[in-house]
């Protein structure tokens, strides 16, 4: 059995500054101090050896439905968080990997989506649903609510998770939303989806990163490699909650902004320091004749549906269905909320039965 004495020397032996100073240490030191300096100096070697974690991934907490309800309860008392359960008939999967992002700087990084689908072997229509947040917060829950008591309706539905400004900027959520496509038709059998008959939709930020998604199908710079490159990214309808269609329109590029503004951040520079992004980042300039349907539900704020006369314009040209519902309300994120979540539901749910179901 080798001494300590002998261990020490090999596990030093690859740096010849401390193995000489060891050597000239060990004449110094009493037999009782040797296991000490060993049992220190493996300590050390390990923890040099051990690969550096990867750092964690920052979290933008600002929006949630709580601080959302706390701007508006005063002037709106009636307004109470849905918190609907899941309804008789409804089985949902929970946290499902879509895509795994390798060598981030956060490690290998997964994406998750939350799917919810009508009990029975039917085929059946899905709806891809992303969330709000101003591009840098929120998360997936947020549109479970909707998801429940759509895919009761008949619907297969997945809410899913991408990547927020925080942690990457435009345009990775676009690609990631488009992996969640392609994942949906890789895994149509699976889960009894139509993969001919996929509807997307989203809500603030969440609508304007659908319309892009769903008004870009096989656009090069929007595709990106994540996973199931095979499949197609159409869709056959966009429904749009409250979210801006063209970041260039008078009602969005007047709006003052500071350089931690969301869509600056998320754009990474303001509109004279990146115009063109900011046109490829609006959905308007997509828009033509081989569009599909489009519903659009509108708050009482004006400029979160900055750009949707003109791209309604482009539709109705081409005469391709379209909707337009509006809740006069100052509550930009109303569909979180009774009593306006019940009659987003339904008009939700009455647009897919109309381009879907047909």
């Amino acid at each position: 059995m080798f001494s300590e004495q002998r261990i020490l020397f090999l596990l030093l032996k690859r740096n010849s500054f401390l193995l000489l100073s060891a050597k000239s240490t060990f004449k110094l030191l009493k037999p009782s101090d040797m296991k000490k300096l060993f049992l220190l100096t493996l300590l050390i070697i390990i923890a040099s050896n051990v690969s550096p974690q990867p750092s964690v991934i920052p979290v933008d907490t600002t929006f949630t439905v709580h601080s959302a309800l706390n701007k508006i309860k005063n002037i709106y008392p009636i307004a109470r968080i849905v918190n609907e359960p899941l309804p008789d008939g409804v089985t949902e999967y929970r946290d499902i990997a879509y895509t795994t992002l390798e060598d981030t700087e956060y490690g290998d990084r997964n994406l998750h989506l939350d799917l919810f689908r009508p009990e029975g072997g039917k085929k059946l229509p899905a709806l891809i649903m992303i969330h709000g947040g101003g591009w840098s917060s929120g998360n997936k829950s947020m549109e479970i609510p909707l998801a429940r008591q759509i895919a009761s309706r008949g619907y297969v539905t997945i809410t899913i998770e991408y990547q927020l400004s925080p942690e990457a900027l435009y345009p990775a959520a676009v690609h990631n939303i488009k992996a969640a496509l392609r994942w949906t038709r890789a895994h149509a059998k699976e889960y009894d989806i139509d993969p001919e008959k996929i509807a997307i939709s989203g809500s603030s930020a969440g609508g304007q990163l659908a319309a892009l998604v769903g008004l870009t199908p096989g656009v090069p710079k929007f595709e990106g490699d994540q996973g199931y490159k095979e499949y197609p990214t159409d869709v056959q309808a966009i429904l749009v909650v409250d979210g801006s269609m063209n970041f260039l329109a008078p009602l969005s590029l007047n709006k003052p902004r500071k350089r931690n503004s969301a869509d600056v951040v998320w754009l990474d520079g303001f509109y004279y320091e990146k115009p063109k992004v900011w046109k490829e980042a609006s959905p308007l300039y997509y828009a033509g004749k081989n569009s599909p349907p489009m519903l659009f539900l509108n708050s009482g704020y004006p400029r979160f549906h900055a750009g949707q006369d003109e791209l309604i314009g482009i539709l109705s040209r081409h005469f391709i269905y379209n909707e337009v519902h509006t809740f006069h309300v100052k509550v930009h994120p109303f569909w979180l909320f009774h009593p306006w979540f019940n009659p987003t539901v339904e008009y939700m749910s009455n647009f897919l039965d109309k381009t879907l179901k047909k």
